[in-house]
């Protein structure tokens, strides 16, 4: 048998050399094609359509000054003022006065929650307050020396039958005298940060006891937040010893959740309210106070203040920020593999009046994923009045499974794995 050429053996040994060449670089090519890092896909990221609520106009009125906010919002003892109108400057207030008393009496001379406090016994001197009072022309409510009443009810009788001659008995009996009592309320007011207030009398019938809307809203809020004064300015009528009924001159009050809190009436002043409401949106109850000054007559007061409340409460709503499932993106990876990114949570807000919702989403870059898996975050921007702040974060997630590349797609792409 003969032996087979060189050139044989050469094409053989090349053959041979081909294949122990192939199966090498299949050895190594392999693995690290079935294990390389495979790139990254960056999400494709839109913003939702913006969403806002209407704007809504507040019903101000014609003549006088009026100011409406939401009592306790922000860090202004006024609260967050929603809108007003008519002068900024400080002006006659007339019984509201009486509101700055009954808070100034009960700092110095507090009462427990539910409690009547001391007793005060009325004198003779009482007696000629209401005489004085009577002939200056101004409101007043019975008296007689002898008489026992607690603190509570010379507080409640002053403020619901606004009458004149309780506010001298009141800061006669907590300061010694009306001079004693009009110094610290001076110094309770600048404590207070209340610039645009002065008190030159305890009732108000002195045209120089003044503020202004701002400092109305900030005190109406204190006498809400007063566990003592907060029923007895939310009180309709109520009878006392001896004195029998005692009916609030705020006739308005239960309409439109009307809930105090004091009258004031004066040539000087015109017809006045300062009132809060209780208005509720959604989960919420929130507290309004307002006021109006110098309206020409108690019909257009009352007529002004509704008017402004039922404006100001049409403007609240609960608005849907996002929704869980929204879609803020998608992943589309080099192998052809999608899912979208969403919203992983129901996000609303409660607004007021005209507020645009606009929003963005950052995402990290992925291979993969399971679905739920999460990936970023979305921001919403609210401007306007947003009661639970002006911006809301949600993490988002993958809606369905990411899935990495096969086996065919990493064999056949050794460029996009090896760069």
């Amino acid at each position: 048998m003969s032996r087979p050429s060189p050139a044989v053996y050469r094409r053989r040994r090349i053959v041979v050399g081909a294949v122990l060449l192939m199966v090498a670089l299949l050895a190594t090519y392999l693995p690290v094609a079935l294990f390389a890092p495979v790139p990254s896909a960056s999400a494709a990221l839109a913003a939702l359509p913006a969403v806002s609520s209407p704007e809504v106009s507040l019903q101000t009125p014609a003549q006088g000054t009026s100011a409406i906010g939401i009592a306790g919002e922000g860090d202004d003892p006024a609260g967050l003022v929603l809108g007003s109108s008519g002068s900024t400057d400080s002006i006659p207030i007339a019984s509201i006065t009486k509101t700055i008393t009954a808070l100034v009496v009960l700092d110095e001379k507090p009462v427990a929650d539910g409690g009547q406090g001391p007793d005060i016994a009325i004198t003779q001197q009482d007696a000629d307050f209401l005489a004085a009072t009577i002939a200056v022309g101004g409101s007043w409510a019975s008296v007689y020396p002898g008489q026992v009443l607690t603190e509570r009810q010379v507080i409640e009788i002053m403020m619901l039958e606004s009458a004149n001659n309780y506010s001298l008995t009141l800061t006669t009996w907590a300061f010694g005298s009306v001079d004693a009592y009009l110094a610290a309320a001076t110094g309770w007011l600048a404590e207070k940060g209340l610039t645009g207030t002065a008190v030159v009398d305890t009732s108000g019938l002195d045209p120089g006891s003044r503020s202004t809307t701002h400092d109305l809203l900030a005190l109406g809020a204190m006498a809400l937040a007063d566990p003592v004064l907060a029923p007895i300015v939310a009180t309709a009528s109520d009878t006392l010893p001896e004195l029998g009924a005692v009916d609030n001159t705020n006739d308005l009050l239960g309409q439109n959740g009307i809930d105090g809190i004091k009258t004031g009436t004066t040539d000087e002043a015109g017809f006045c309210l300062l009132f809060s409401a209780d208005y509720a949106v959604g989960d919420e109850t929130l507290q309004l106070v307002g006021v109006v000054l110098g309206a020409p007559s108690e019909d257009q007061l009352h007529a002004s203040v509704l008017a402004l409340l039922q404006s100001a409460q049409s403007g609240f709503q609960v608005l849907r920020v996002v929704s869980a499932g929204d879609v803020m993106g998608s992943y589309t990876t080099a192998w052809g593999s999608e899912a979208d990114v969403v919203a992983t949570d129901d996000v609303d807000a409660t607004v007021w009046s005209g507020v645009e919702v606009t929003s963005s989403t950052a995402a990290e870059n992925r291979e993969s994923g399971a679905a739920g898996t999460e990936v970023g975050t979305a921001r919403f921007d609210l401007t306007g009045v947003s009661l639970d702040g002006p911006e809301f974060t949600v993490p988002v997630a993958l809606a369905s499974e990411l899935d990495g590349p096969d086996l065919g797609w990493r064999l056949a792409n050794p460029g996009r794995l090896f760069g």
